[in-house]
């Protein structure tokens, strides 16, 4: 339980640290605005256009009687805009980190910088980490698509559905969440996708106290644009955190060992 309160600990010092930094707190929000005015473009269009989307993807059934027409139709305008606003919400991240790449990447050497220590530099051109960036998101959306549809037939369970099914699924949210914020610092650092993935596994704990809180509280758009900077910010101190090589233990003299006089 301890990793799991360090976890959120990283959160709350990721937030702390943009607002006692408000130049890069501003320079992250860019990208997160961009983002969302592009989302809320696109579902205002997906709003408008979902009744001639849907009544053209059922053409069979235009010769049906009322109300069985309407109550079709009705329903699948519904489960388009509500499928709209769940990949709006699960590619929000992922694309804004790949918006504001050149943001992101400076705001976390800052982070870096002002911990300490050395500061990492990828040496990749910004079209090469571009692409790196665009495929490994792709590759993590694929993992997220699996556990969504397996999660979605878990919820139809009765009790368990409505009760453990939507925890597990903020947590899946928040671990994969927490990948694809921590490798703005971990690509830095030369580790691709599948040795991020394995060094996540290790202190799974501490990925999903880090991660966790933040899916939820991505679910409002609004909030995910304020604290997008403090969580690029935060899953830096996070990487950091991973990647930290432990101290050797000191070894215990024996009493039996001669000392010169």
């Amino acid at each position: 339980m301890s990793d799991l309160g360090a976890g959120f600990g990283y959160l709350i010092k990721g937030q702390r640290w943009v607002f006692g930094h408000a130049r890069w707190f501003g320079f992250g929000l860019l990208p997160a605005l961009v983002t969302l005015i592009v989302y809320a473009g696109a579902l205002v269009g997906l709003g408008y256009g979902a009744d001639d989307f849907v009544a053209w993807a059922t053409p069979f059934a235009d010769d049906w009687s009322s109300p069985w027409l309407g109550l079709l139709r009705n329903t699948l305008v519904v489960l388009v805009f509500v499928l709209g606003i769940f990949l709006a919400v699960i590619t929000f991240t992922a694309v804004t980190l790949l918006v504001g790449q050149p943001f992101y990447e400076s705001l976390s050497e800052e982070v870096d910088r002002s911990e300490g220590g050395e500061v990492h530099e990828s040496g990749l051109s910004l079209w090469r980490e571009l692409w790196i960036s665009a495929r490994d998101s792709v590759r993590i959306l694929v993992r997220v698509a699996f556990y969504g549809v397996l999660l979605f037939a878990l919820g139809f369970i009765p009790v368990v559905g409505q009760t453990v099914i939507p925890v597990l699924g903020f947590c899946v949210s928040g671990y994969f969440l927490s990948e694809e914020l921590t490798a703005v610092a971990l690509q830095r650092r030369g580790m691709v996708l599948k040795d991020r993935l394995t060094l996540l596994r290790g202190r799974r704990m501490m990925v999903l106290g880090f991660g966790a809180p933040l899916a939820v509280a991505f679910v409002v758009p609004f909030v995910a644009v304020f604290l997008m900077p403090g969580a690029v910010a935060g899953a830096t101190l996070l990487a950091r955190e991973l990647t930290r090589t432990p101290e050797p233990e000191p070894v215990p003299s024996s009493p039996y060992t001669l000392h010169k006089d």
